[in-house]
């Protein structure tokens, strides 16, 4: 067993090192430049979202309560579709220093949770590869594996699901390497 204590540098490092490496997959790699579209005719339904005092929240629609569920109003709205779900932000720019700095933060996150996971379960020591298997499918599990829920609840189209699995993928194998690298000996 390893305590947290003494796994700081490969919690820190490998945060650093996702955080980088996430950087160069969404700007500089052209995988992602499909995963979004524009709304058909954008000023009306933006014209229409701010006439209607649309805040931001999660909106899901045509809406109804469980109750409403069965009856032939809401069957037939959704027949007539369309069908959805809607993130809505703050209005104005994005705030980018907000969401990377958000995104270091869950890098910090799962990293420590990652070094909880292989310090309790591998002893100083352990050879590279050992530490690799551990630590890489459990940050696999949260960057990668934890996105298909997307898919299956959120309606993403199951091809940007794939890509940010693939993205996580890519997260837990370069945690895996900066854990194998650093672990205590």
């Amino acid at each position: 067993m390893v305590p947290l204590s003494a796994l700081w540098l490969p919690i820190l490092v490998s945060a650093v090192i996702v955080f980088v490496a996430s950087s160069i997959v969404h700007m500089m790699l052209p995988y992602h430049r499909t995963d979004y579209q524009p709304l058909p005719q954008e000023q009306n339904i933006l014209r229409a979202l701010r006439e209607a005092g649309v805040k931001r929240g999660l909106y899901m629609f045509p809406f109804c309560t469980d109750r409403q569920r069965k009856s032939p109003e809401i069957a037939e709205k959704f027949r007539q579709g369309p069908v959805g779900m809607m993130a809505v932000f703050r209005s104005g720019p994005p705030a980018m220093g907000k969401y990377l700095a958000e995104w270091f933060l869950y890098c910090l996150i799962i990293s420590y949770f990652t070094a909880y996971l292989t310090g309790r379960t591998l002893a100083p020591g352990t050879a590279y590869l050992g530490v690799f298997r551990v630590a890489g499918t459990a940050a696999f599990m949260a960057f990668g594996l934890g996105q298909l829920s997307n898919g299956i609840w959120r309606g993403y189209p199951w091809t940007v699901v794939l890509k940010e699995v693939f993205d996580g993928l890519i997260y837990g194998l370069l945690t895996a390497g900066t854990f194998g690298w650093l672990w205590p000996r």
